[in-house]
């Protein structure tokens, strides 16, 4: 038997310039054959137990020859597997896509082809440049300057506009090629690279000033516009804004009442992308697997690339047993304390599991960690009596609200692996305290491609880590995916924890932590972030 290939265009940047199609293909994916130039963040979306290669294909990196990645995609195939081969952009613009479908039509193995919007159409785009336009240009051509002494300068110079793709390593010989083939110096230029990424950077000048503009500069990967159309960018630019001061000054009153009715203000409004203080840095969020990251919206709102990179699975313990004896005797116990959203999530379901809800809590307190936990538990329509001032066990110790001797607390927890200063401190004082396993928290059995890609090719600039836990896996993961030390892969990396005890973790496994929050809270660690940024970005300027 054998199996199926697609040959899908990843877009030009994230997950928003991915096709339906692809995205689907990509979620069902059994092999995933990849380009070097795709987003990384696209990874993240491929299933857990999928095979991954990146197979290269980029300039003056290691990569595999094309005949290898044909054979690759024949041999996948015929174990019966359904193959995506994601190729940056379009599969048919620029790529080797069609080498790939000879080998496999000559397998006869049924394949798809699906399309991608290429970074030359999508780059201006981005930019805010118009291909066309009436006056300016009425037509374009694009072309590959892997090699541009192959091309045919003496008709390209004639032409309106030129969009170039692969020529950043030859930006002085295209200059040169033009302006010696009649093409005026002063003619208009755009550099963009990395287009429709938080990274995305944009150089204008003339043909005469671009490589003094861009000296020093490492361009690949980029897409250069070449033509009068560049210079609309910044009539339409500054159109755009007339235009939208125009609408707020005559619907000012409108725009009151939606902020009054949609209980919106000013502050909470999303930024302008340059305005956001994160723009510039790539974070690897290290996070449970399968669960939303409410981590990653708030950095992503500061302008930050993430990418994620699951360190825990969450799943149901070894044997509910223990459990369900307590919650059989529920009403004996003078407190219920639940320090995560897991132990929430997981104690709630197995109430309802065995036929009860929220009444079988009868008059049994609740203490929770962390305002995550409480607003986890109030999702359930159950409310705590109590939360410490800070959200960390040991503030629970510190504050409890009564005598704790004498007193039957209720901890369901982590199976394994978690801090026993609770239960030993409360013990301590005299509160009898039964432990029950809720629910099992494990190391995934590798790391995510997308992390490793971005590690080992050095575009992380900082890594949080929410738990001690976090950390300890993330170092087990690395260190069983490369060869060497992960410290190696840290040097230059940020390294923040969310509080003390992930910080000492830190210190034991990785030698240092740069950045603690001062809140031991998601938007602690967030307000963190920008706080480390703003004094990078200060003594910068210094």
């Amino acid at each position: 038997m054998k199996g199926v290939a697609y040959f899908v265009g990843s877009g030009c940047g994230t997950i928003e310039a991915l096709t339906v199609r692809g995205y689907q293909l990509l979620c069902q994916a059994e092999v995933v054959i990849y380009d070097a130039l795709v987003d990384a963040e696209l990874l993240q979306y491929i299933p857990p137990n999928s095979l991954v290669f990146n197979v290269g294909k980029r300039g003056g990196q290691p990569s595999l020859k094309q005949a290898e990645i044909d054979r690759l995609i024949v041999d996948q195939c015929q174990q019966n597997r359904r193959v995506i081969r994601l190729k940056s952009g379009d599969p048919f613009i620029f790529g080797r896509t069609t080498s790939e479908i000879q080998a496999v039509k000559a397998a006869q193995i049924p394949y798809e082809v699906v399309p991608g919007v290429s970074s030359a159409l999508a780059a201006p785009l981005y930019a805010g440049i118009p291909l066309t336009d009436l006056v300016l240009s009425r037509c374009f051509a694009i072309l590959s300057a892997h090699d541009p002494d192959a091309l045919d300068w003496v008709t390209l110079v004639n032409l309106e506009t030129l969009v170039i793709l692969m020529g950043g390593r030859h930006l002085p010989r295209i200059v040169e090629q033009l302006i010696h083939h009649g093409k005026p110096s002063n003619t208009a230029i755009a550099i963009i690279q990395w287009a429709g990424r938080a990274n995305e950077r944009i150089w204008i000048g003339a043909l005469g000033d671009i490589v003094q503009i861009t000296k020093g500069e490492a361009l690949s990967p980029c897409v250069m516009v070449i033509g009068e159309v560049v210079r609309l960018r910044e009539f339409l630019a500054i159109q755009k804004k007339q235009d939208a001061q125009a609408t707020l000054s005559l619907d000012a009153a409108l725009l009151q009442n939606l902020r009054t009715a949609l209980t919106i203000d000013a502050a909470s409004m999303p930024q302008p992308a340059a305005q956001r203080p994160l723009r510039d840095l790539t974070i690897l969020v290290t996070r449970s697997a399968g669960q939303s990251s409410e981590f990653t919206d708030l950095l992503q709102a500061q302008g930050a690339a993430v990418v994620e990179m699951p360190t825990l699975e969450i799943t149901p313990p070894s044997s509910w047993d223990a459990l369900d004896r307590a919650i059989a005797e529920l009403t004996t116990f003078d407190w219920l304390i639940l320090t995560s959203a897991n132990a929430v999530n997981y104690f709630c379901d197995r109430l309802l599991e065995l036929g009860h809800d929220a009444r079988a809590i009868g008059s049994v307190k609740i203490a929770v960690v962390g305002e995550k936990t409480a607003d986890c538990l109030r999702s359930r329509s159950l409310h705590p009596d109590f939360i410490p001032p800070n959200f960390v066990a040991d503030s629970l110790i510190e504050s409890f609200p009564d005598p704790v001797a004498g007193l039957k607390l209720l901890f369901p927890r982590v199976e394994s692996g978690g801090r026993e200063v609770l239960v030993k401190e409360f013990t301590a004082q005299g509160a009898n305290v039964v432990e029950v396993p809720a629910y099992q928290s494990a190391c995934p059995a590798a790391i995510a491609p997308a992390a490793l890609q971005a590690l080992q090719a050095q575009t992380v600039d900082m890594i949080t880590f929410t738990s001690s836990k976090t950390v300890r896996h993330f170092y087990q993961l690395l260190d069983a995916a490369i060869d060497g030390s992960p410290h190696a892969l840290l040097d230059r990396v940020c390294l923040a924890s969310i509080g003390p005890q992930t910080s000492k973790t830190c210190q034991d496994l990785l030698g240092r932590v740069d950045v603690e929050a001062r809140e031991y809270t998601l938007g602690g660690l967030t307000q963190a972030l920008l706080d480390w940024q703003n004094i990078q970005v200060t003594a910068r300027t210094e």
